[in-house]
């Protein structure tokens, strides 16, 4: 929950043309630097390519640099937008390229919200660097589909055909199920727990 704070502590906001990308929520674990080298543990808990809000024991002054390292996402800088209750939020100091790339990453992380992967999840998922597949349904017909995230348990996807829940179904090599289906897509559960060296098409 954001506190209130005086206009004389917040730092003026983005281009408002910039300010149309959407805010994910995450739990993302990282580390960051306050301005006087102090570092501290931190989880980003919603992010923007804009705007990330950290869960974080730093009290940070409003305007002051951050530099942070967060799981998944990289190296983000930025200044002190408002301080929170039990953080505070940065506006993010980055290049249109590097916006678009978050942009992109967050677009994953959305897609694994949507179908109600957690971090408690027994395996840990990752976002494949080559997403493009093939799924085999009972009939024998294969469709393309796009790897959302894998793990060595399952994975969501996203193709045209909306398989029931239920249906056995292939990925490459690996026999699965449909566990759930969302918007664009389904996510599966592989029948056995899939060595590492069986991902290594996709990652």
């Amino acid at each position: 929950m954001h506190v209130t704070i005086k206009p004389s502590e917040r730092i003026i906001a983005p281009d408002p043309e910039t300010a149309t990308f959407k805010s994910v929520a995450v739990e993302l674990k990282g580390r960051l630097m306050c301005s006087d080298f102090s570092e501290y543990k931190c989880v980003a808990v919603a992010m923007s390519p804009i705007v990330v809000d950290f869960r974080c024991a730093a009290r940070p002054r409003a305007g002051e640099r951050i530099v942070a390292y967060i799981d998944h996402i990289g190296r983000i800088e930025g200044r002190v937008a408002q301080t929170t209750v039990d953080g505070f939020s940065i506006n993010i100091n980055a290049t249109d390229r590097k916006r678009q790339k978050l942009s992109a990453q967050l677009e994953w992380f959305s897609k694994r919200n949507e179908v109600g992967v957690s971090d408690h999840r027994r395996h840990e998922r990752i976002i494949p660097r080559s997403p493009n597949a093939e799924i085999k349904l009972p009939d024998g017909d294969t469709y393309p589909c796009r790897i959302v995230d894998l793990s060595m348990s399952g994975a969501a996807l996203e193709l045209e055909v909306r398989p029931k829940v239920g249906t056995q179904v292939v990925l490459g090599s690996m026999r699965a199920r449909v566990v759930r289906q969302f918007e664009d897509g389904i996510a599966i559960e592989f029948a056995t727990i899939q060595p590492p060296e069986s991902l290594e098409t996709y990652i």
